[in-house]
C-alpha cells in the first residue's frame, strides 16, 4: 500500500482553505486531518493529530504564522511546515527560515509547484520558490561579502589606515617612509599585511577600499 500523509491546512480565508483541500485529497495520497482558520487553532491541532506536514498562511489572525511555524518545530520536530503566502519579501522568507520551516512557495505557484514543494518537504528537503530563492541567495552573498569586508576592516591598526590613506592619495613608499620616519621596508611591510588582511592582490583595490570608506575622496 503506497504511503499517505496526514496534512493540516491552515488559511484563514475559507475559499482558499477548500480549494487547497480539493487539490491534496485528488492527489490520493494525502489525508487532510485538520483545518485552522487561526494560528492558534493551528497550533491546537497539531498537538492533537501530529500531522506529517502542515500548510500555513503568514498572515493569520490570533497568532503570526511565523510564530506558528517556530512553535510547530518545538513542539512536533518530525512535522513539516510549508509556508504558502503572497509575501515575497525577503525579510519575511529569512524570519520563516529562522524559524525552521521546510517551503516556501508563493500563492501564485501552479498546482504542479505547489506538488513537487510538498513532496520535496516530504522528503527532507527544503524548497523555496524560483521567484524569490534567485534573489535571496543573492541577497545573502552579497550581504555576507559586505559582512566579511567590514570584519577585516575592523581588524586594521591605527597606522595601517594612515599608511592605507597615503598610499591611496598616491605617495610612494620611500614618501610615506619619510612622512612618517620610518624605513621603506616598514611601509613595504605594512603594505603586504594590509593585502593579506583585506585579501586584496593590488594598489588599485586598496585604492578602490580607501575610497569606499571614505578615507580619500573620489
Amino acid at each position: 500500500m503506497d504511503q499517505r500523509y496526514r496534512v493540516v491546512i491552515a488559511e484563514d480565508h475559507t475559499i482558499i482553505r477548500e480549494g487547497l483541500r480539493s487539490l491534496l485529497t485528488s492527489a490520493k495520497e494525502f489525508d487532510i486531518v485538520g483545518e485552522a482558520a487561526d494560528g492558534r487553532e493551528a497550533l491546537r491541532l497539531v498537538e492533537k493529530m501530529k500531522p506529517d506536514l502542515v500548510l500555513t498562511d503568514l498572515s493569520m489572525p490570533r497568532m503570526d504564522g511565523t510564530d506558528v511555524i517556530g512553535t510547530i518545530k518545538k513542539q512536533s520536530p518530525n512535522t513539516k511546515v510549508i509556508a504558502l503566502t503572497v509575501h515575497r519579501a525577503e525579510e519575511y522568507v529569512l524570519a520563516t527560515l529562522r524559524a525552521g520551516v521546510d517551503g516556501y512557495v508563493l500563492k501564485e505557484a501552479t498546482y504542479e509547484e505547489l506538488m513537487m514543494a510538498i513532496r520535496s518537504v516530504l522528503k527532507g528537503k527544503h524548497y523555496l520558490s524560483p521567484e524569490i530563492s534567485g534573489k535571496l541567495i543573492e541577497g545573502y552573498l552579497e550581504g555576507r561579502k559586505s559582512y566579511k569586508l567590514d570584519s577585516l576592516w575592523e581588524n586594521l591598526t591605527k597606522r595601517e589606515r594612515e599608511i592605507l590613506k597615503l598610499i591611496a592619495e598616491g605617495f610612494k613608499s620611500k614618501e610615506i617612509a619619510d612622512y612618517l620616519c620610518i624605513s621603506v621596508h616598514t611601509v613595504e611591510t605594512h603594505r603586504s599585511t594590509l593585502m593579506k588582511k583585506l585579501n586584496l592582490h593590488n594598489t588599485a583595490a586598496l585604492v578602490a577600499l580607501a575610497i569606499e570608506k571614505g578615507l580619500v575622496s573620489k
